[in-house]
């Protein structure tokens, strides 16, 4: 069996610190590991199973050792200039950045999803935003079952999702510390504010749902509109989830797909107030679904609450994910 060699940029950020911490829970069969990031937290020593690390500076030659993958998590300015180096020497780059994600040559990928786009991938392979991820590991079941109509995404969305600096503002904003992330404190807050707003309206966030999960269901004329808000809450993002479908459903059946389907956690028991909570995702790869219900303002449609780690299955996780399914594909190959 061939031991692979994987580069992790952007390695000291949040996303990177947290992959790390997936990537020793996995144990792939990778037999060397190599960690980047800027000039700024170059030189910093990580201990990684067992073994100490010093964290090299990302350089245009850097991957000229050669690398079997790389997991990119240092935005998209940095994705944009150094993946194609990467895949240029053969390296397989999984894209934590929006830099990938809508061109039409690079697989968006969730595991529970669609593997199978992975396939096709030309060296590139996209992570998902971290909204769009949770969203549709909960509605593909639904989708391949009942066939989706039309979502309304709301969703409210933690700090850590805008990185220490969002995390900062929550927590210096305690103490009573002016915001330096976000545009009011989100301390006692909730931002209906979630990247820069567009003409329309919308912000890129709300748009990248929308675009995303068209993308990722394989569904470019469905009906989405989505409002996404940043509440104090430091990790998970919990999204309420209006879906409108073409055929009819039982609910209990219903549920019962969902229990069902990979990487789904069904909490639905509001009679013993038990649904899902960012508290209990934080720290977990699953998806927690609940507070299912009937919408009865259509005919064919329900409301769903879903909470997800937004660092672990939003982003890490996720680009762990689809490296150990690049894993399985090469060892399947005969």
């Amino acid at each position: 069996m061939k031991n692979y060699k994987l580069a992790l940029v952007g390695a000291t950020g949040l996303v990177g610190v947290t992959a790390r911490k997936v990537l020793e829970e996995k144990n792939l069969p990778i037999s060397e590991y190599v960690f980047f990031s800027s000039n700024k937290s170059a030189g910093t020593k990580i201990n990684f199973l067992g073994k100490e690390y010093i964290v090299r500076e990302l350089k245009e030659d850097s991957f000229d050792e050669g690398f079997d993958f790389a997991i990119f998590s240092a935005g998209g300015e940095t994705s944009k200039k150094y993946s194609p180096i990467a895949t240029s020497k053969g390296c397989i780059v999984v894209d934590n950045s929006s830099a990938f994600r809508m061109d039409e040559n690079v697989p968006l990928v969730v595991p529970e999803v669609n593997p199978d786009d992975i396939k096709w991938n030309k060296g590139i392979i996209a992570n998902p935003n971290c909204s769009t991820i949770q969203a549709v590991v909960a509605l593909k079941p639904l989708d391949d079952k009942y066939k989706i109509k039309r979502i309304v995404y709301s969703t409210y969305q933690a700090v850590s999702g805008a990185g220490k600096s969002g995390v900062d503002d929550l927590e210096n904003g305690l103490k009573g510390i002016a915001p330096k992330k976000f545009p009011y404190p989100i301390v006692n807050n909730c931002l209906p504010h979630i990247d820069v707003f567009e003409e329309n309206g919308y912000t890129k966030e709300e748009i990248k749902m929308i675009n995303e999960t068209r993308k990722i269901l394989g569904k470019q004329d469905l009906k989405i509109t989505a409002t996404t808000v940043r509440v104090p809450v430091i990790n998970s993002h919990s999204e309420s989830i209006n879906v409108e479908f073409e055929n009819d459903f039982d609910l209990e059946e219903l549920k019962e797909l969902l229990k069902n389907s990979p990487g789904i956690v069904l909490q639905d028991d509001p009679k013993n107030n038990i649904y899902p909570l960012a508290t209990t995702a934080s720290g977990s790869d699953e998806v927690y679904v609940g507070r299912i219900r009937r919408d009865e303002s259509v005919d064919f449609g329900i409301n769903m609450w879903v909470v997800s780690d937004n660092i672990r299955k939003g982003a890490a996780s996720n680009a762990v994910q689809i490296v150990e399914k690049l894993i399985e594909n090469k060892l399947n190959v005969i």
